[in-house]
């Protein structure tokens, strides 16, 4: 007899676990040289290149900084997680991963830890998930962050709660929104002389700095930041701040300049805040109208004050939508406002829209110039605007007194009285005009921080300054002018 044995295998699949490496918890100040010291199969040394093998744990009573001018490349799947305290903070400081096509898990920043970020490049992960209210990021880079599943799946930066601090910092070319918050945490963050370029490269209906509720502690506060859109991400908006959950909302949205998005500024649900002084245009890259396109988007906030913007080229100017209120300028003494707002070309389908009310609600807005480079009649303001006029269940907008005063135009670089290349950048530009002068450079509060002669057609400016927006004055015997710098 032929007996004939089957062998069964039993397959069985394992996700491979990371192992990890946590901080002893005795209240100890650890840099990665003491790590590698203390475990060889954590962080391995090469020079100043470091390389962290396996997840790192910094406890509650700990610290781990990066005080030293390094690379520090982290492993695929690989992250850090702090309880304690974190610095990253030399004059150039690069994390990223061993390998950008395998991509670390990021950091996650819990509740009970300090963290702070200067002149640091953060690349290739996972993101940063900050659960914690005390966070600082100012002089660093956050880009080309690919990992879509890794520690923060809201935004390169995920913040949970308090009044975290993001200044004088570039966005570039995240899987995910730049910043971002939930839908029930109240985070008043404070974004102040960033760049944002590029974010949200799934192209998904998100925009690149998608922040919820501030919460009625504090007020959520973007000024002074520049944000440019991909024009082949046809979903991707510039700047939300909403609340979906009834979480009360409070903003101030200054400065800016917003363009080549999906849609420039929004805000949703029960908000108040004030939009002021920004430059909002080229808002149309989803080119249906009912899909947005609006400089400015507000659908059932509560008042917003609305004054002194640029809005140009979108494919709607202002709207306002359900039960929103707005304030685009008023001479009541209770609501006082300028007014001052710039709209031009704004529109679609061959229609101009410059303030488009879609709610029962009237709306004040005196004092705007509604057909930039032109001197309009109440007739051509009219046509421009949507409100009772072409609805009766719309509120009717109150517009007269309206003024252009100043006609404010859009110019190339050949019509400037200077130009500066490059722009962004990094330790030298150039400035190149016919006339000679004096140069000054201004951080965006006004503060002088450096000032040259220009005795030929070009000179080039040597600098050492933090990332940020600056504002460079050219002032000759017949003028003076100025432009935004950016450096990276």
């Amino acid at each position: 007899m032929t007996i004939r044995f089957l062998s069964l295998f039993m397959t069985f699949c394992f996700t491979p676990l990371v192992a990890q490496y946590s901080t002893p918890n005795t209240g100890v100040h650890w840099t990665l040289d003491d790590i590698a010291a203390n475990s060889p199969t954590t962080v391995t040394v090469s020079g100043n290149e470091y390389t962290l093998h396996e997840n790192l744990l910094v406890e509650v009573n700990d610290s781990l900084s990066l005080n030293e001018n390094l690379v520090l490349k982290i492993a695929a799947d690989v992250e850090i997680e702090v309880k304690g305290f974190f610095s990253s903070d030399a004059d150039e400081i690069t994390i990223t991963a061993v390998d950008p096509e395998n991509p670390y898990e990021g950091f996650w920043m819990f509740d009970t830890s300090e963290i702070y970020f200067n002149n640091t490049l953060v690349e290739y992960g996972g993101g940063i998930r900050v659960i914690t209210p005390d966070f600082l990021m100012e002089n660093s880079e956050v880009s080309n962050n690919n990992k879509s599943d890794g520690s923060a799946t809201g935004g390169a930066i995920s913040f949970s709660n308090g009044s975290p601090v993001v200044r004088n910092s570039t966005f570039r070319n995240n899987i995910h929104p730049a910043l971002s918050s939930g839908a029930t945490n109240s985070v008043a963050i404070q974004v102040e002389n960033c760049l944002f370029e590029g974010n949200n490269t799934t192209n998904n209906n998100r925009p690149q700095i998608n922040m919820g509720p501030s919460g009625t502690a504090d007020s959520t506060r973007i000024i002074n930041n520049t944000i440019i859109g991909n024009r082949d991400f046809t979903v991707v908006g510039g700047v939300s701040v909403s609340s979906l959950a009834g979480v009360q909302n409070q903003f101030v949205i200054k400065n800016n300049t917003i363009r080549d998005n999906r849609y420039g500024f929004t805000s949703l649900g029960p908000s108040s805040g004030v939009i002021e002084n920004n430059i909002l245009e080229d808002n149309d890259t989803e080119t249906n109208p009912m899909n947005g396109g609006s400089g400015i988007s507000l659908y059932n906030t509560e008042m917003v004050i609305i004054k002194g913007n640029e809005i140009r080229r979108n494919l709607w100017g202002i709207t306002v939508i359900g039960t929103a209120q707005a304030n685009l300028g008023s001479d009541d003494a209770e609501d006082l406002n300028p007014g001052g707002n710039i709209f031009s070309e704004n529109g679609n389908g061959g229609e101009i829209y410059a303030l488009f009310n879609n709610t029962p609600n009237p709306i004040k807005a005196l004092h705007n110039c509604w057909i930039e480079g032109q001197e309009s009649t109440a007739e051509d303001v009219e046509s421009v605007i949507s409100h009772v006029v072409d609805d009766p269940a719309l509120g009717e907008v109150f517009f007269d007194p309206f003024e252009c005063g100043i006609v404010m135009e859009t110019v190339d670089f050949d019509q400037k009285s200077f130009r500066i290349y490059p722009n962004p950048a990094k330790n030298s530009f150039q400035i190149e005009s016919v006339e000679n002068g004096t140069i000054k450079i201004f951080d965006l509060n006004g503060k002088l921080i450096q000032t040259e002669e220009k005795n030929s057609v070009q000179k080039q400016i040597q600098i050492r300054l933090p990332k940020g927006i600056y504002l460079v004055e050219f002032e000759t015997e017949k003028s003076k002018s100025t432009q935004k710098l950016i450096i990276r």
